[in-house]
């Protein structure tokens, strides 16, 4: 009997030491990036895609092996999105840059900036792209114009994007 009460004392211990060691895993944003699982909703929603687009919300998870997920939503709708990013960390600053090639529903390169905060004990992502292949003409934004510099700031602050870090 006693043997089962100590092989029982080290399993759980086995098993809670495992559990401790998961949770440790803490996401930081100054080395992760924008890697983990997004959300955008509301006045969040850039004011470009919810006028031209009809979008009133958006999902997005950022894989660690560099690949994506975007669900964006429209009238009910869904649209999803995928294929691999680079992210490259700011020398100076808090402001990324990152380089997403589309793979589905159609090949897009998009490039542009991303900048993570704490609001309210949540992490907040600003984010703002452009599609430069197959060029539709806009060029990206850039870490020293800052937000609303899509091409050359000619759209203001309409492409930059809010995100909400789901955890």
């Amino acid at each position: 009997m006693k043997k089962l009460v100590l092989i029982l004392i080290a399993f759980t211990l086995v098993i809670s030491s495992c559990k401790k060691s998961e949770e440790e895993d803490v996401y930081n944003p100054s080395e992760d990036g924008l890697v983990g699982q997004w959300q955008s909703s509301g006045s969040n929603v850039a004011v470009l895609l919810t006028t031209y687009f009809g979008v009133d919300s958006i999902y997005a998870k950022f894989n660690d092996n560099n690949t994506y997920l975007v669900e964006s939503f429209a009238a009910g709708a869904k649209t999803t999105y995928s294929g691999t990013f680079v992210q490259t960390k700011p020398a100076t600053g808090t402001i990324w840059t990152i380089v997403l090639n589309q793979s589905s529903p159609t090949a897009v390169t998009s490039e542009g900036i991303f900048e993570i905060t704490t609001v309210a004990e949540k992490y907040q992502m600003r984010y703002e792209v452009a599609q430069t292949t197959p060029s539709i003409g806009a060029t990206p934004p850039t870490v020293a114009a800052g937000f609303g510099s899509t091409s050359g700031g000619a759209l203001g602050t309409i492409n930059i994007q809010t995100f909400v870090q789901i955890k």
